[in-house]
């Protein structure tokens, strides 16, 4: 699978999940637009739709776009990127990653990499993600029950309603 981390270079990158998953050859790295594969899926909080198996085939056929920016400037982050018909926001989960530990929904690019598969029923590449990281594989078991509904969900619109009842 082509993962790709538009990377706008404003974290430790001693700390960076992205840094450590390009050097892993895990994922590619880029710094510019251009370098951005057309029409694949790009994760954006934002988004008005939820990531949900429908998304699997554009994902192995064009790829999967995370962006690795600071949350505080996530309006920053260049507006072709953000909008369109492949941009889809992840439903709730819980960071374990150690800078945002026990927070809701602010991920780290590896986690929403991870859960991106995992939602879209490729387990096996989620681990592999999460494996990279000491408190990865923690991750995965922290949201395990939302992590497996969510990939049993048919359409976004079934993941969003299973976030909504656990909210509930």
């Amino acid at each position: 699978m082509r993962i790709v981390v538009y990377h706008a270079e404003e974290c430790d990158r001693k700390k960076c999940t992205t840094i450590k998953l390009g050097k892993k050859g895990k994922v590619k790295v880029v710094t510019k637009l251009n370098q951005v594969p057309t029409g694949a899926i790009v994760l954006d909080p934002y988004s008005q739709k939820a990531l949900s198996c429908e998304d699997r085939e554009t994902i192995t056929e064009k790829g999967l776009v995370g962006l690795d920016c600071s949350w505080k400037r996530l309006d920053k982050v260049p507006f072709r990127l953000k909008t369109g018909k492949n941009s889809r926001s992840l439903p709730f989960l819980i960071a374990a990653n150690p800078t945002n530990y026990g927070k809701p929904c602010i991920l780290s690019t590896a986690e929403a990499i991870a859960a991106s598969f995992y939602i879209i029923g490729c387990k096996d590449i989620a681990i592999d993600i999460m494996s990279q990281f000491k408190w990865g594989p923690h991750f995965l078991k922290l949201n395990e029950e939302l992590l497996e509904a969510y990939s049993k969900a048919k359409s976004s619109l079934e993941v969003v309603e299973i976030q909504n009842e656990f909210l509930e």
